[in-house]
């Protein structure tokens, strides 16, 4: 799904989110998530920044759908990180790593987890609350932000 603007031609989904995109449903925003991992390289890392309840980990099962993994997305708040593999007989492997920092306090507890290693990514990285950890994320990460505009209405925007 691309939009349409009067008068001009269809909108990329990351010319979309720099504008931002309003969604009115979890659906809608898994959906986003699926169309903007369509068009990611291989090698990327994604800041999600947000306060709880704006569906960063919504946002997060759309990449996971959009990238073919079959694993049930959850919230990594807990155990920090979950790893999410295509299966070996899939035609591409795709591999996307879905990171909570809420949890991390400062930048020697990233070592002490041994987290450095997994922040240099052959991967997908998506980082919820990243700022806890900004100066180990790569200068080139793209940040989104998610946020509630009103009930039952939701903005992404990449910044």
């Amino acid at each position: 799904m691309v939009a349409e603007f009067p008068g001009g031609p269809a909108m990329s989904i990351q010319a979309e989110l720099r504008i931002g995109v309003v969604t009115t449903s979890a659906e809608e925003t898994r959906g986003l998530g699926a169309r903007l991992a369509a068009t990611l390289p291989p090698d990327v890392t994604l800041a999600l920044h947000g306060d709880l309840g704006v569906g960063k980990t919504t946002f997060v099962q759309g990449l996971a759908h959009g990238f073919g993994l079959p694993s049930a997305v959850t919230s990594p708040t807990f155990n920090i990180l979950h790893l999410y593999r295509a299966p070996a007989s899939a035609q591409r492997t795709r591999m996307l790593a879905h990171l909570d920092a809420y949890r991390i306090e400062n930048a020697h507890q990233v070592a002490e987890l041994m987290l450095d290693d997994l922040l240099i990514s052959p991967y997908c990285l998506a980082v919820e609350w990243p700022e806890r950890i900004a100066a180990w994320l790569p200068a080139d990460a793209l940040h989104l932000t998610l946020a509630i505009e009103a009930p039952g209405r939701h903005r992404v925007m990449l910044i």
